[in-house]
Formats: C-alpha cells, structure tokens, sequence
C-alpha cells in the first residue's frame, strides 16, 4: 500500500492521487503463492520495541483522493473501533510510506494518520481474535474503514474470506503488556453525535428518525464527571449494514458517524 510523499517548498504534499489505487501500492507485483492459514498461524505477532520515527511517511499533513490528513505527533493512548480491511499478494514487496517493503508474511498494517512505525494490538469484534502488528504504511482511504492488515494479520484474525472485519485497535507501548481486549460479544453501533446538552441530542435524533433511522436512540454515558448524551443507530450486524449507514449519514451532512460499543 505505498502513499508516496514529497516536499516541496516548505509543505509537504502527497504526489498526485491517480497513483492511488484505493489507497493501495502505485504498482502491483506478481502474486507468488500463498501460505495457507495453518501455516500462517506460526508467523508471530508483531513485538513492540522503541525505534525512532521513520524518515519517510510523517509529514505534518497529506492530502489523498480529496481528503486532508493530519499525522499524529504520538500514538499514546489511541484507541478506536472501526472496520479493518486486508492488502496482499498484488503488493508484495512494493515499497509502503516508510520506505520499507511490504511483506505480506509479515505482521504489520497501514493507518491513515499514526505515526510511523507505531504498534498496535488489533481485536477482531466478531470473534475475539487479538493480534499485534506495527504499523508501516498509510491508507486505507475508504471511507469508513481505519486500519488495512497484511496478508498474515488479517488471516490471524480470520478475515480473509470476508475481507473485512471489525475490530478495535489500540497503540502498545513497549515493554508493557497488551491492553485488555474489548469482548466480541459486545453490540455494535453507529454514532451519529455526541452531545453535552440533552435538547441538541433529541434534535438529531428527530432528525433521523425523520430520515428513517427507527432503531436511533439516545445513550447517556459519563466521561470525567459530565453526562454525555450520545446519538446511535443499531446495533449494527455487519460491514455491509454499517458501510450503508455511514453513507446514508454523510448525504444527510453528518461526516463524523463512527462505529461504537454500547
């Protein structure tokens, strides 16, 4: 999944997005043949050490298929839940953001804005499965999607057939142990909006409600000493579901709606 990124001047700025192929490597190379997921079950998980930023790939801000990205300055404390997706043979051995080559054998992904290399445990929601992977790349740049594995992550987390999954992914840091995994059993929503003020909350929810969205509702939580009115949908049962109602969402000019538990 190469984002090649130049600089010039003082900015930087990516190269043009024609040579992005959903947010994927500029150029494919011959697949060669594929380790089956017995096999791949003995490549281990990815090890957290300190390493320095790499030199390639953490510019302040790039701009790919029209959207503007800011990188992280750390990835302490990130923890997000959305949906993962896979790249594999057609990008063995191309180069990624980094600098480095892409192994599709190792444990690595690509994310849109942590810096690079970060590492990061994955949680597949639908089972349970956990694994850690450094992050190497930038993409994936579908809307709604937040992290893109390699080949033998993403069959660690036994996603291959569906090519997506959802999953929580939390940064490590080395030297401490992996955080606890969110359990799969867990529901799913969409979050629409979040609110201190319960009236801005019940105007959304009018709102979708006017838009069809009947199963929207109103989840007070408290974060720090204040109550949080929460706007959602769901739950939501699967990548296809959700991928509908974020587009239905961003139609109606809500371009913050992202996947949560309950």
């Amino acid at each position: 999944m190469m984002f090649m990124i130049k600089k010039t001047s003082a900015l930087w700025i990516s190269i043009p997005m024609l040579l992005l192929i959903a947010g994927c490597s500029t150029t494919k190379i011959k697949p060669i043949p594929e380790l089956s997921p017995a096999e791949v079950d003995h490549i281990h998980d990815a090890i957290p050490r300190v390493e320095p930023l790499s030199k390639n790939g953490n510019p302040a801000f790039y701009d790919a298929l029209g959207q503007r990205y800011f990188v992280m300055q750390s990835a302490a404390g990130y923890d997000e839940r959305g949906v993962a997706s896979w790249y594999g043979p057609g990008f063995h051995k191309g180069a990624t953001s980094s600098g480095e080559r892409y192994d599709m054998y190792g444990m690595t992904a690509a994310h849109k804005t942590l810096p690079l290399p970060t590492y990061v445990q994955v949680t597949n929601l639908n089972n349970g499965r956990s694994i850690t992977v450094r992050v190497n790349d930038r993409g994936p740049f579908k809307r709604g999607r937040i992290i893109d594995l390699s080949y033998a992550a993403a069959s660690k987390l036994d996603m291959l057939r569906d090519g997506t999954a959802f999953v929580e992914v939390k940064s490590l840091v080395p030297g401490e142990n992996a955080p606890h995994a969110t359990q799969s059993s867990s529901p799913l929503f969409v979050q629409a909006g979040a609110f201190s003020d319960v009236a801005n909350a019940e105007r959304l929810l009018q709102q979708l409600q006017r838009s069809g969205f009947m199963d929207a509702f109103i989840h007070n939580s408290n974060n720090k000493g204040q109550t949080l009115f929460r706007v959602r949908i769901g739950p939501i049962n699967n990548v296809d579901e959700f991928d509908r109602v974020i587009a239905s969402l961003k139609a109606s000019g809500i371009d913050d709606a992202h996947l949560a538990l309950d």
